[in-house]
């Protein structure tokens, strides 16, 4: 089966666009703003966040990349802490392309819970709606419904990023 083209390049920009100026409108009260991006597609999507925010805010914004074994999610964990200082009572956003069951996403913001932080915030460009774990996006560029067969794809890219279904 062919994959069918979900978002193309400038429709990724536009949903960046409109995720970071709903961050920065949540916490436009903030000197600093923590972006932790999964690796490796969270992580440049966290970098494209970052790029976004800086045309429009005079905020601090320090990048994390965050890795996080997506078949054994807690022995990453375990090895993999982040050291506190960086996030420490600050406003924390974890990121990644795709929530799919929820796994990859609470893993990844329980690097955080072992130090106060103000908030912790999660985004996504893709939602799935197909949650094992309790975790939800609180910023998604799109939410799309899909059967468990199928599968999303995201491509990052200079000049020519691109979400599929497959």
């Amino acid at each position: 089966m062919e994959p069918t083209l979900l978002l193309n390049h400038e429709q990724i920009q536009q949903k960046i666009n409109r995720m970071a100026y709903q961050l920065f409108e949540n916490n436009y009260a903030e000197t600093e703003i923590v972006l932790a991006g999964i690796e490796q597609r969270g992580f440049v999507l966290a970098q494209r966040i970052q790029q976004a925010l800086n045309t429009f805010s005079e905020q601090k914004v320090t990048l994390l990349s965050i890795d996080v074994e997506k078949d054994s999610p807690y022995q990453s964990f375990q090895s993999k802490l982040l050291a506190k200082e960086i996030f420490e009572n600050k406003v924390v956003v974890v990121i990644d392309d795709v929530l799919n069951s929820g796994k990859t996403l609470i893993y990844g913001v329980n690097q955080f819970l072992h130090a106060p932080v103000k908030k912790i915030a999660t985004m996504v460009l893709i939602d799935r709606n197909h949650k094992r774990f309790p975790i939800n996006a609180d910023y998604v560029g799109l939410s799309l419904a899909t059967t468990l067969k199928q599968n999303i794809r995201v491509v990052f890219s200079d000049g020519r990023d691109e979400a599929f279904l497959e």
